[in-house]
């Protein structure tokens, strides 16, 4: 397997603590800390930042800084309607454009959430849950749509990390109801499956308990986990879970 960048390794660790909801809301990711943690220049911390940024797994705030995303469930109610209105049509289309190597694709990428859920890798299930909506609108072959359902889904990452308090199996089981409607053809089903999917995921979405940002010790809990990342993986280990363009979404 290719060793990864220092930025990329970088990205790995921090996106998988973000979708792990590791960090607090509102914590500030100083530069000068998260360079002591990993032991790089804070000039390679601030292009892993701007990526995250672009990613909307952080917030950017000019002459301010990098800080955790903080929304609101107000904000979540927004974004879950515009994903419903914008996927449900995205699901009628492909009922009838798919061939069977997609859908294929698409069960063998349901074994890959499994095995997260039942590995209990929070991270990586959240992570493979927005994949698969992602892997849908690039399999319309519409880059507009990619690009609205990227933007979408990197945002609602961040609310289910944070809010989400059902176990991953929940929504993978409503991710076989959308593939098993697509594969009978059935485009009214898939886009019905797909907007109960996404209400299910509004309706578990609850208001958790952090630690006040402002009592957490960044360096530590990086250090923490790259401690914890540097064990020998188990026989049936993770892939690493970086992507090249874009952070897990669900």
């Amino acid at each position: 397997m290719t060793a990864l960048s220092p930025e990329a390794e970088i990205h790995d660790v921090l996106s998988e603590m973000l979708l792990s909801s590791a960090l607090p809301p509102g914590l500030r990711l100083g530069e000068m800390e998260l360079a002591g943690a990993f032991g790089v220049s804070r000039e390679r911390i601030r292009k892993v930042l701007q990526r995250l940024g672009t990613e909307r797994l952080i917030e950017l705030v000019p002459n301010r800084g990098a800080f955790v995303a903080n929304p609101t469930l107000s904000t979540a109610r927004e974004i879950y309607d515009a994903r419903r209105m914008l996927e449900s049509g995205l699901l009628l289309m492909l009922a009838n454009t798919l061939s069977s190597a997609q859908i294929d694709e698409l069960e063998a990428h349901l074994a890959q959430e499994h095995e997260a859920s039942h590995q209990g890798d929070r991270a990586r299930a959240v992570q493979l849950s927005g994949d698969f909506h992602l892997k849908l609108a690039e399999m319309s072959g519409n880059p507009f749509m990619v690009r609205y359902v990227q933007e979408m889904v990197s945002r609602t990452s961040m609310l289910v990390a944070l809010f989400e308090d059902a176990a991953p199996t929940c929504g993978l089981s409503e991710h076989r109801d959308i593939v098993n409607a697509l594969r009978q053809r059935n485009g009214p089903l898939a886009a019905q499956m797909g907007t109960v999917h996404l209400s299910l995921i509004e309706t578990r979405l609850r208001i958790a308990e952090h630690p006040p940002a402002a009592s957490v010790d960044l360096a530590a809990l990086v250090k923490a986990r790259i401690k914890s990342r540097s064990r020998p993986p188990k026989a049936s280990g993770r892939r690493p879970s970086s992507r090249t363009a874009t952070a897990p979404r669900r």
